[in-house]
């Protein structure tokens, strides 16, 4: 039988490296514009959550060799470390990119099982493959050889199929910090902003069958998830953080 491949970004815990305090946010806009005396236009919500943001400061002060801030509870609006979160929920979008894939994956004509149509529409360029088979032959690839050099790796949850863009704001975004492969079952470990200090948070898909129909399973009751992404990153030098960690980074 072949033992069960197990990899750990090296020295990093949820309960160690990730923010401190939850992702919830009292009301107040992600942007602001004043034009002059007369308008102030604002942009967004912070209420709605900042997960991309606290994944990426996460994974920012890691990298650097930083403790994450020490805060224990949300940061207030106007807060360096409030502003530090707002400026990577941003980056986390990729330009709007992240959100034409979360779309992309959510659409309700994509086929549950991989078929000939969308075989052969994929090679004209219209990518309809199952879900199942982008996660098992895409997806879980291209997070794996980042796992195996050390390194987080930022993830998109799809938790809607819909039609409906406003449902895009469902969706969630994580950070993977190590997995276990058994045969053709895949778990992978992961930082939750919306539970902060928990080591013990996974995301699970049988990718034996990628012509199947499996379904990650989320170990938390955060709602369902349809399939997950390798979402973008870059690292960025942390504004706010704690001292030097002497842990080995990514």
């Amino acid at each position: 039988m072949r033992p069960m491949d197990s990899v750990r970004v090296p020295g990093f815990a949820p309960s160690v490296h990730g923010l401190r305090f939850a992702n919830s946010f009292t009301p107040a806009p992600i942007r602001r514009f004043q034009f002059g005396a007369f308008a102030t236009l604002t942009v967004g919500d912070v209420a709605n959550g900042l997960c991309g943001g606290m994944t990426f400061v996460a994974a920012d002060c890691f990298n650097a060799h930083l403790d994450a801030p020490a805060d224990a509870a949300a940061p207030p609006d106007g807060s360096a470390l409030r502003s530090s979160i707002v400026e990577r929920q941003l980056d986390s979008f990729d330009g709007g990119r992240v959100a034409l894939r979360f779309y992309e994956l959510a659409l309700p004509i994509r086929p549950p099982r991989e078929t000939d149509w969308a075989r052969a529409l994929g090679r004209v360029g219209i990518d309809l493959h199952s879900r199942t088979w982008l996660m098992a032959t895409r997806e879980w690839p291209r997070v794996r050889r980042l796992l195996d050099a050390g390194r987080l790796v930022p993830l998109g949850l799809v938790r809607a199929v819909s039609w409906n863009p406003l449902d895009l704001a469902r969706n969630h975004q994580v950070l993977a910090w190590g997995y276990d492969l058994d045969g053709g079952r895949l778990t992978l470990r992961i930082y939750d902003p919306n539970w902060p200090a928990d080591d013990e948070v996974t995301l699970t898909l049988d990718i034996g069958d990628p012509d199947g129909e499996a379904r990650p399973v989320y170990s938390r009751a955060d709602g369902p998830v349809v399939a997950f992404l390798k979402a973008p990153y870059r690292f960025r030098v942390p504004a706010v953080a704690g001292p030097p960690s002497g842990q080995l980074g990514a």
